[in-house]
């Protein structure tokens, strides 16, 4: 039984993708309050993996995070994209006309303002859309409905009264999955994800992006170096058909960066 630390609590969205990835009878959940305090139960060994989500097909990336990744020095073993269905729920023998209230994460409510803004209902904001419907079933709370996962009403017994009621329907986000450094690498891996620094001259970032070539750049993204104002790093993920185009690669980024650090090389989500 493998421990993966979370950022959530059971029923969470990360705990449904690491269902999703690892199996759901084969792990056993940390659920951590932070992103970071995940990326520490990893490295102290406390967790054997972990799971951080690091970006949203709306929001876009979470630039904490990738400096997360950077501090701790954790590899990428793994990713996965989740598509995110936010379900309003209630007791089983509530109907929609009892619901004075509606309690969720701040990003859940969000998600579907369209939905809430048609209903004269007050919105709490929580720390966690599982919580809210773990809060709900053990108060008994008749009037309050939570937004939350399928695995959510599952689990704390709940009844969804409206399915899927995001605003957006093609909403996702991607999860990395992280693991202690151990240098390993997928002889089936088809991506990577690593950052480069170049020396900030005058088209420095276009010389490093045109040494690739035989190779897919599927995302470039900067973010602050916190010890020089104004200067950045660049977050890139790489896909390609076999590791000699990815070695190959790298070497050229090698020749044109200052600095490169790989966070992991492993085969792409589904």
């Amino acid at each position: 039984m493998l421990k993966i630390a979370i950022q959530g609590y059971q029923a969470s969205f990360h705990h449904i993708a690491a269902n999703q990835y690892f199996g759901s009878d084969r792990i056993e959940i940390l659920p951590c309050d932070t992103f970071r305090q995940v990326a520490t139960a990893v490295k102290s060994g406390r967790a054997d993996m972990g799971l951080m989500a690091i970006e949203n097909s709306i929001a876009g990336s979470i630039i904490p995070n990738y400096s997360i990744l950077q501090d701790e020095n954790l590899q990428v073993a793994g990713e996965v994209y989740l598509p995110i269905k936010q379900n309003l729920m209630v007791l089983p023998d509530v109907e929609l006309e009892d619901i004075q209230e509606v309690e969720s994460h701040s990003m859940a409510l969000l998600q579907c303002i369209e939905y809430l803004d048609e209903h004269p209902w007050k919105l709490i904001e929580s720390e966690d859309t599982a919580l809210s419907a773990q809060h709900i079933a053990e108060k008994g709370l008749r009037h309050t409905a939570a937004i939350a996962s399928e695995l959510a009403a599952e689990i704390y017994g709940l009844k969804i009264i409206a399915p899927e009621i995001n605003t957006n329907k093609s909403n996702y986000t991607r999860f990395m999955v992280l693991k202690r450094y151990d240098h390993n690498m997928d002889e089936g891996a088809n991506k990577a994800s690593l950052y480069f620094k170049t020396n900030h001259e005058e088209g420095s970032l276009l010389r490093a992006l045109s040494v690739l070539e035989g190779i897919n750049l599927s995302k470039l993204q900067s973010y602050p170096i916190p010890s020089e104002p104004w200067h950045y790093m660049f977050h890139i993920d790489l896909e390609f058909k076999c590791l000699d185009d990815y070695i190959r690669n790298l070497d050229r980024l090698h020749s044109v960066t200052e600095e490169i650090h790989v966070y992991g090389v492993y085969r792409n989500g589904k």
